[in-house]
């Protein structure tokens, strides 16, 4: 061998070894010896594996870094997906008239008649767990009155109350299959805006219907109970449950309104009664909404009231006004607990409205809004067309046998007509208060 051979071998091997440690990135060179005819880049190096192994290696490694890569993609559009429903849900559920909307002339926080109203209890807005939830609720309310059926005509072996309520049991079970069937359409979004609104009709019809035969099968149990030992309750806040009283008010240049009154609602126990006339949906409203204090509104004015009902007891309240000076009195349980003037004066109360217990309308009898509906019981709603005395509000709230009826609307289940699930029970003042 030459003389210079070996130096340019050494050389060579080093330049090699650089070649090889750049494959590898950053390494540190060592010396060993390897046959001549050997590649240097495909050598064992110590406490190696073979060219092959670290090839698997790499292709292994690089394999599972693609798949971290397409599940961090997966992942993303997961959330990406997720947040859009998210969103959705949100913007379905917020309510669409916020609490600083003010009305025009009375300064009220109500909304404005005719303004977009707030349909959260609106079985086509409603999410659907809601929606079961509060379906759920009224169901259940009529499946305990069939019950207290099927006891009285076990007592009474008639087989004509047996024939009806297999009828409404029959009735109830089909209902069920059509709420779950909606809510079911709801979560997977199949249903459009024109089939929704058809089958909440359905359902609403179905419940009034199903709410009338079983009133009209109760009153065979009633034992000639006087017409006026009722109460009507309203278990939840929607947009479809209320009562319609019959006949309407005459104009009016004074009043009296008193009741009995039960609700531990919150925010706000809603609205227990609303009269509209042609133009004017607000002519005569008492209203609890959000967390605002009761308020009467006359002429779409507005006076707030000291009641404090939203305790869960009973409670009578009475409220007066005249249109001289629009001077109005408070009572709650026959004690006067606040009074002002400047209500509407000489403003009478017109004639030929509606007059709608549980709901306040936005349109003459409808435009129902389930924010401010009526939660809770109501018995005795009486109208006068004068301003009792403070005595006869007294004897009203301790049930003397001195206490008026109403000479324009008094309280009897021959007056009234209730729709979507509201219930009638009985009743009796100061005998079973609280």
């Amino acid at each position: 061998m030459p003389a210079g051979a070996p130096c340019s071998l050494f050389f060579a091997s080093v330049l090699l070894l650089r070649a090889c440690a750049q494959s590898f990135g950053q390494t540190r060179f060592i010396c060993t010896s390897v046959p001549v005819d050997m590649d240097m880049c495909t050598s064992s190096l110590p406490s190696s594996g073979t060219a092959e192994e670290l090839q698997t290696t790499v292709l292994q490694l690089r394999e599972t870094v693609l798949q971290q890569r397409e599940t961090i993609m997966n992942h993303k559009e997961t959330i990406r997906e997720l947040t859009t429903k998210l969103g959705r849900c949100e913007s379905q559920s917020l309510p669409e008239a916020g609490p600083s909307e003010s009305k025009t002339g009375g300064g009220s926080s109500r909304k404005q008649p005719g303004s977009s109203k707030n349909t959260m209890g609106d079985l086509s807005r409603a999410p659907a767990a809601e929606t079961l939830s509060q379906l759920g609720q009224t169901l259940q309310s009529l499946k305990t009155r069939l019950e207290n059926l099927e006891q009285f005509s076990r007592i009474n072996s008639s087989g004509q109350t047996n024939h009806l309520k297999d009828i409404l049991q029959n009735k109830i079970d089909d209902l069920e299959k059509q709420v779950l069937s909606r809510v079911n359409s709801l979560e997977e979004g199949k249903l459009n805006p024109k089939n929704e609104s058809e089958e909440r009709s359905k359902i609403e019809s179905t419940l009034t219907s199903l709410h009338q035969r079983i009133s009209d099968l109760e009153k065979g149990q009633k034992d000639n109970r006087p017409t006026d030992k009722f109460q009507l309750t309203f278990p939840l806040r929607t947009n479809y449950m209320y009562a319609k009283v019959k006949k309407s008010l005459p104009e009016m240049y004074a009043f009296s309104v008193g009741m009995w009154i039960k609700s531990n609602a919150s925010p706000g126990v809603g609205t227990p009664f609303s009269y509209a006339v042609p133009g004017q949906a607000n002519e005569l409203v008492l209203i609890e909404w959000g967390n605002n204090p009761m308020e009467i509104l006359i002429n779409d004015k507005v006076a707030k009231l000291p009641f404090v009902i939203n305790d869960g007891k009973w409670h009578h309240i009475c409220i007066t006004w005249t249109t001289r000076d629009g001077v109005w009195e408070a009572y709650q349980d026959g004690t006067q607990g606040g009074h002002g003037e400047n209500l509407a004066p000489y403003h009478p109360i017109k004639p030929q409205g509606v007059l709608v217990l549980g709901q306040e309308q936005d349109t003459l009898g409808g435009g129902f809004d389930a924010t401010q509906a009526f939660v809770g019981e109501l018995a005795h709603f009486n109208i006068w067309d004068r301003k009792l005395s403070p005595g006869e509000i007294y004897n009203l709230a301790t049930c003397s046998t001195k206490a008026p009826a109403g000479n324009v609307i008094a309280w009897s289940e021959t007056n009234i007509d209730i729709y979507g699930g509201a219930t009638k029970w009985t009743f009796e003042a100061c005998r079973q208060l609280n």
